[in-house]
């Protein structure tokens, strides 16, 4: 069951604002997550306190620097069900699934992984320099 889209619209943007894409079903998790796709980031978001606090304003940060995926997308757990499901199964099987949790995807293969337990005991600075070091790794510098 989904969480009413009026309880969580405001926690949708706190990403949106920042450029992320929401894919909303499983057709467009799978479009984000293609073979020929470079670096995605790819962010579960969620209503708990550490998506709020950390993983969220981690997200913001972490964009800024020099290092940015070819793509930034995020489901939302609660909210897009049957995306964050298909997400889950699909793509991140080998993974726990998490809420908050954040993927790095390289051609439609996951390639890094950040769960909630990752994200509850860092602060957002430390969590975003995780991230910028993740994508520092793969994804090209964009000027």
């Amino acid at each position: 069951m989904a969480y009413p889209e009026m309880l969580i619209a405001a926690m949708r943007q706190d990403l949106t604002k920042y450029g992320v894409e929401e894919a909303r079903t499983p057709a467009e998790v799978d479009a984000a997550l293609t073979p020929d796709s470079g670096t995605v980031l790819m962010i579960v978001n969620s209503v708990c306190g550490c998506a709020a606090g950390k993983a969220r304003p981690a997200v913001g940060m972490a964009l800024q620097g020099a290092h940015k995926p070819t793509k930034t997308v995020t489901v939302f757990a609660g909210g897009d069900v049957d995306a964050t499901d298909h997400l889950r199964e699909q793509h991140l099987g080998q993974f726990p699934p998490s809420s908050p949790s954040m993927a790095i995807f390289q051609d439609g293969k996951p390639v890094y992984y950040m769960h909630r337990h990752d994200i509850e005991r860092r602060q957002a600075p430390e969590i975003a320099q995780l991230l910028a070091e993740a994508l520092g790794r793969l994804a090209p510098t964009h000027q």
